[in-house]
This record gives C-alpha cells, sequence and structure tokens, in this order.
C-alpha cells in the first residue's frame, strides 16, 4: 500500500514514488518497528524531513515559504499583545480618571463641620487656611444651627473639579482679565471741576445719622452734602447710627480724614465739626427739626427737599436727619449738583490713615510687589509708596494677579431676599425668625400678602448666587486652579460647609484674617465697618472684580470706582442672574462644555461698556457728563 512506506514520504509530482522509495532502501515495517523507529515522532520525522528537503532543488523554497509562515504566525502574536496591552493600558487609564472624579465628588460634598472649642473664627481645610468671622449674637446662633447641606449641584461641581484638572496647562481666555478698552479709555476722571462759588451756608445747619453699614452710610454722605448745596446750609460732619446687624461704633472720623474732607468741599459747602452752643441744647424732635425716613420717601427729588425741609431749617436753624439713608433721587437732578455728589464720592472721601497703612500691606501681599499702581494713591494715598513690609521683593518679577469676589451671602441678605437654599424647613424657620427680629416689615408683608413663591423668585434672578453657584461660575469663565482669590466679606450665612465647594476647587483662595497676623488685625477687632473698608480697597484695586449679587451696595461702589479710576484695564464680572438661573437649572443632564459656552455669553453680554442709564446710580455708572468727560 502507498501509505506502508516509511515516515509517509509524500509522492512526487508525477505520482512516483521519491527516489528514496525506489531504491528499495526503506524496508516494509511492522506496526511495532515503526513505533520503535526514533524518526517515528513528529518532532524528528519533520526534522530528517527538512534536512532531506533542503537537499533538493526545490526543497529552498520549501523551507523559505514555512519560514515566512512561521515569521507570519510570529507577527500576527506580537500584535494580538500588544492589541492586549493597549486594552488593559487604556481600562487602566480609565479606572483612574474615574477614581479622580469619585475622589473630587467626596471632597465637594463632605460638608461636614468640624469640631471647635468656640469662638468667633473657623478654620477652613489646611491648604488654604481660610478663616471667617461669624457674627455675633443672634447671627451666630442662627449659623451654627445650620446643618450641613449638599446642595442640588454635586454632577457640576465634579465636572468643574475635571475641567480645572484637565486644563492645568490650558491658557486662559484672552478677554478674561480684560474689558473692552478702547471704548472704556474713552472716559476719564473729571467730577473734581467746579463752575460755581462756595456756598456760605446762611440758611442754617444740617445734621444727618446715617444708617446701615459702611457703604450705606457712604451714599448717605455724598446725598447729605447735595442737600446741604442746595437748600445753601451749613453741614455738621456725618454721624453713623449703631446698628444691631452691623454692630460697629465707629463713627466718620474712624473711617475717613476728617480735614481732608472739610478742605476738599470747601469751594463747594461750608462744612463744621459741631453745632453751635446756642443750638446744642434745642430738643430738636420737640420742636420738629428731628427728620426720619418715615417722613422722606426713597429717592425724593430735590423739590421735596425745598419746599418741605428749607422752611424748618429757616425756622429753627437747625435740621437733623436722623437714619438719612438712600433718600435723594439720581434724577431729575441739576448737573451742578449731580457733579458734587460724584467729587464727594470718588475724591473727599478718603480712608482714615491706619485703615490706608493696613490696606496697602494687604495688596502687597496679594501681589507680592510693593509696586503700586494708579489707583492705589486715591485708595491708600501715600502708603502706596512703602516698601515691601514682609517678605522679599524682587522689583524684576511680574506682579502677581488676582481675583477680587466679594460673596454676597450674609444673613441679612439671605434672609431678606426670601429665597431657598438647600437649608430645608429648618433654614425657613431659622430666616423667618430673623425677619421677625431685623425685617418687621417685610416678616409682617409675608403673614398678610401673596408673595412670590422661593422658585419664582430664584427663576426671575431675584436671589444672589450661593458660594457653589459662584465657584461653577468661576471655572466656567476660565479661572485655573492656581488663580489666587481674594473672598470679601466675613458672615458667610452657613460658615465653613457653604464655602467647601469654593476653597476645595481654588486653593489659593484667602481672606483679610488669613493675610494678616493677629496683632495686625487687633486693632480692627469688632469693627465690622472698618474692616469692610479694608475690603473695598483690596476689591476695588483686584485685576479683576467678581460680584454675585449687583444690588449690593459694596459691588456698586466697588465697581463704580474701578471705572472712575480704572482707565479702562479694570473689568468687573456681573453675572446676569435671570439667565444663570436658567442655566444652573439643567445641572443634571448639561454637558461641561456646553454650561462653559452657555456661562461665558451670560456674563460677556455684562461686561460691555454703556453710560449711565437714566435714574441710576453714579456711584455705580459713573460714566455721564457730569463725573467723567468723555476723549473725542
Amino acid at each position: 500500500m502507498e501509505d506502508s512506506w516509511g515516515s509517509g514520504i509524500p509522492n512526487n509530482r508525477n505520482g512516483e514514488k521519491s527516489p528514496e522509495g525506489r531504491s528499495g532502501s526503506m524496508q516494509l515495517r511492522s506496526p511495532r518497528m515503526r513505533q520503535a523507529d526514533p524518526r517515528a515522532s513528529s518532532g524528528s520525522t519533520l526534522s530528517w524531513l527538512k534536512a532531506k528537503l533542503s537537499g533538493m532543488p526545490w526543497g529552498g523554497r520549501v523551507q523559505e515559504e514555512q519560514s515566512r509562515r512561521g515569521r507570519k504566525k510570529v507577527g500576527k502574536a506580537w500584535c494580538q499583545r500588544r492589541r492586549m496591552w493597549s486594552l488593559v493600558v487604556a481600562v487602566g487609564l480609565m479606572g483612574f480618571f474615574l477614581l479622580v472624579n469619585w475622589l473630587m465628588l467626596w471632597l465637594l460634598q463632605d460638608e461636614k463641620v468640624g469640631g471647635g472649642s468656640g469662638g468667633d473664627v473657623l478654620n477652613f481645610n489646611s491648604t488654604s487656611r481660610v478663616k471667617l468671622n461669624i457674627a455675633r449674637g443672634n447671627v451666630r446662633k442662627l449659623g451654627k444651627k445650620i446643618k450641613a447641606q449638599k446642595g442640588p449641584y454635586g454632577r457640576l461641581l465634579a465636572l468643574a473639579a475635571h475641567a480645572l484638572a484637565e486644563g492645568h496647562n490650558k491658557p486662559e481666555p484672552k478677554d478674561l482679565w480684560q474689558e473692552p478698552f478702547v471704548p472704556a479709555s474713552l472716559w476719564r476722571p473729571c467730577s473734581d471741576q467746579r463752575s460755581w462759588k462756595p456756598s456760605r451756608g446762611d440758611n442754617g445747619y444740617i445734621m444727618i445719622t446715617a444708617n446701615g453699614g459702611i457703604n450705606q452710610q457712604r451714599v448717605a454722605v455724598c446725598n447729605a452734602v447735595v442737600i446741604a448745596r442746595l437748600l445753601n446750609a451749613t453741614l455738621v460732619l456725618p454721624r453713623f447710627m449703631y446698628s444691631s446687624v452691623w454692630t460697629d461704633v465707629s463713627q466718620f472720623g474712624d473711617i475717613y480724614q476728617e480735614e481732608y474732607f472739610i478742605d476738599h468741599l470747601s469751594p463747594d459747602i461750608r462744612t463744621v465739626r459741631e453745632l453751635p452752643k446756642e443750638l446744642k441744647s434745642l430738643n430738636l424732635e420737640a420742636i420738629g427739626s428731628l427728620i426720619t425716613d418715615a417722613y422722606i420717601g426713597k429717592e425724593a427729588k430735590p423739590g421735596f427737599y425745598v419746599k418741605n425741609i428749607l422752611p424748618i431749617l429757616i425756622r429753627n436753624r437747625v435740621v437733623h436727619f436722623y437714619g438719612f439713608g438712600n433718600r435723594l433721587a439720581f434724577d431729575p437732578i441739576p448737573s451742578q449738583l449731580q457733579r458734587l455728589r460724584c467729587r464727594c464720592n470718588f475724591h473727599a472721601l478718603r480712608f482714615a490713615p491706619k485703615i490706608q497703612e493696613t490696606g496697602s500691606l494687604l495688596l502687597q501681599r496679594m501681589r507680592r510687589h510693593h509696586k503700586p499702581r494708579l489707583i492705589d494713591h486715591h485708595l491708600v494715598g501715600s502708603y502706596a509708596e512703602l516698601p515691601m513690609l514682609n517678605g522679599k521683593d524682587n522689583p524684576q518679577s511680574k506682579a502677581s494677579r488676582y481675583l477680587s469676589l466679594h460673596l454676597r451671602f450674609e444673613i441679612d441678605m439671605v434672609a431678606h431676599s426670601l429665597c431657598e437654599f438647600g437649608g430645608g424647613e429648618e433654614e425657613m424657620k431659622e430666616l423667618e425668625a430673623y425677619r421677625e427680629l431685623h425685617f418687621p416689615a417685610l416678616f409682617q408683608l409675608e403673614k398678610t400678602a401673596k408673595l412670590p413663591s422661593a422658585s419664582a423668585l430664584r427663576e426671575e434672578g431675584l436671589c444672589p448666587l450661593t458660594p457653589e453657584e459662584a465657584v461653577l461660575m468661576l471655572a466656567a469663565l476660565g479661572f485655573g486652579r492656581k488663580t489666587r482669590i481674594y473672598v470679601a466679606g466675613a458672615n458667610i450665612y452657613g460658615g465653613r460647609s457653604r464655602l467647601n465647594a469654593l476653597n476645595t476647587l481654588y486653593p489659593s483662595l484667602v481672606t483679610k484674617e488669613t493675610l494678616l497676623s493677629a496683632n495686625e488685625l487687633e486693632p480692627y477687632k469688632n469693627f465690622s465697618s472698618q474692616l469692610a473698608a479694608l475690603d473695598f480697597i483690596v476689591c476695588t484695586a483686584s485685576d479683576a472684580f467678581a460680584m454675585t449679587d449687583s444690588g449690593s451696595q459694596l459691588s456698586s461702589l466697588v465697581s463704580g470706582y474701578r471705572i472712575y479710576y480704572g482707565g479702562g484695564k479694570m473689568p468687573t464680572i456681573r453675572p446676569n442672574k435671570r439667565r444663570l438661573a436658567n442655566i444652573f437649572t439643567r445641572n443634571n443632564t448639561i454637558e461641561w462644555r456646553i454650561f462653559e459656552q452657555r456661562v461665558r455669553k451670560a456674563v460677556r453680554q455684562t461686561k460691555h461698556v454703556q453710560t449711565r442709564p437714566v435714574a441710576r446710580s453714579v456711584y455705580r455708572y459713573p460714566r455721564c457728563n457730569e463725573c467723567m468727560c468723555r476723549i473725542q
């Protein structure tokens, strides 16, 4: 049989047996003999066969073909191993990113407040060591009662953390630290120009006791200066009312330079430090010279004062405006009086030397450089030229940029807004108790009238941004993780837990309490208005300023001061809260890229240069002919 030949040597192409088979060199063998033959194994047979074939004319081609097939098999195996390792690496990287995202989400949502020994200061995490003062009295009690709430933005905050980590070396948007320079630079300050004679103040004396915090008091002082000129009266240096909310006994001379104020306004009005002796003994309430805000409507026109206040002034020689606030309209008003208003705000009110010196120190530490900027001289005077007091300064180095953020999220603002902020039933009861104590008229209105719901107020953009919403806005705008941020304000409602997200995403976050030592802060202890003056200085001089509530007096005064002295190089981020509220409602489904685009569009539209709208504040919008002059 053909298949009985030893080792199964194949026939040649013509069907004949191979030479070995024809020569009879191989004999028929029994199966047992074949098993005993060492060549019977497949490996030995294959080796023997290859050796034999290599000597034949066509044996080289067979060996080459087999070698090629072998290399092909090795190549396939190598490719399979490479694909396998690539898959392993990809799975590993994906697992790593998922782990990082989970970790960041856990950090952002971990809002448990650490125990402490009590007192007025909360210590933030070890990265930034942020410390914020909690208000005393009822405010402190309310702050301690608030439980940590995780809020609705966990998903977006995790996306923001991932975006900041990914964009470590990513360039910031070009307009992030800029405002439209060309149209903004066409305006320059000119409210210090005068075209009238000084007033002798012959009709009597005007006294004011301004209420509110430092910013409301500043507006009241400027309005009183205009009223004194309008009624040809002599102004007595303003006094400040003690407030149960602000709990500050500071008077005008503790915050502003009295002599500078008197001298700078001397071409406009006559100012004295106190009433003449013959008028001090008068019972002003009995003679009808004590005028409260209840007697004067909000933003009363100049004609009201001429008609109703001037006769009292002439008859009694003195009028005392008690609790004088925003009681003078912005329009219509004579142009020169409007200019006087700007002159008082932007030129006459200079901070006291103690505040200027500490403010200059804060600016140096924020910038890590002592080279002053133009606006510094208007804020801190000659202290702008002081050398670096702490640390080393390299004049050749580039000054560090910083962003200032005013979180208008104090207890009074939160309670007065009638909004909800994630605290549930307990929060609602606490805010209602605060309104009953500090805003009795609003508390009664809640009981007697049907007011808009908290969700409706938020949709209309009437609620202040929460710290979580503020940090999402900053991350979406493109501020990198290393951005130095100065947070203004102290009594953040909810305490430390409300700042977890901001502190985690931006570890280079500081306040005046972290920049100054205990000894440097000691002169300001229990003087909230003086501390607010320090915030005013640092926010006004910052490279960029972001607010969370455009209705805040501090934000309005700071943004206006930056316009007036900024030369078109000091951008202010003023969010459109109504549009942002609409974007935030999609937080469960919106992609981060889309969220960025919408937030940037909503904020960019508020950065355009505009002149003062009719009846709007000249302190916030000084681009008008009465305050600033336009270069042709």
